[in-house]
C-alpha cells in the first residue's frame, strides 16, 4: 500500500530533476558564451526545417501502426502454424516488427527532411 505513495512523487521528482538540469546547464552554457563575447545569434536556429513537425509525427505513427499490425499478423501465423505459445509469439513479434518499423520510419523521415 505504501509503494504507491512513494512511486508517484519519485516519478515527478525525476521528471522535475531532468527539466531543472536541462534548464540550468543551458543557462550556464549561455552565460559562459556571453562572457567570452560570443554573438547572441548562435542561440537561435536560422535553419528552417523543410517539413513541418506534425507531418513527421504522423508519418512515424503511421509506420509504427503498420509495424504493430504486421507483428500481430506474424504472431498469429507463428502461433497457429509453428505451434509457438501465444504468450511468446504475440509480444515477441509485435515488439520486434514495431522496432523495425520505427527504425525504417527514422530513415523515411530523414530522407523527407533532407530533400532538396
Amino acid at each position: 500500500m505504501g509503494s504507491e505513495v512513494i512511486i508517484i512523487p519519485a516519478i515527478f521528482g525525476v521528471i522535475f530533476g531532468m527539466y531543472y538540469l536541462y534548464i540550468s546547464s543551458r543557462n550556464k552554457e549561455r552565460l559562459a558564451l556571453i562572457e567570452k563575447g560570443a554573438e547572441a545569434s548562435i542561440f537561435f536556429s536560422s535553419k528552417k526545417s523543410l517539413t513541418p513537425t506534425w507531418k513527421v509525427i504522423v508519418l512515424n505513427f503511421a509506420v509504427l501502426a503498420m509495424g504493430i499490425g504486421l507483428g500481430i499478423f506474424i504472431g498469429y501465423m507463428l502461433h497457429n502454424s509453428a505451434g509457438l505459445p501465444e504468450e511468446v509469439a504475440y509480444p515477441g513479434t509485435i515488439f520486434f516488427v514495431g522496432g523495425i518499423a520505427l527504425f525504417s520510419g527514422f530513415f523515411v523521415t530523414k530522407k523527407l527532411t533532407t530533400k532538396d
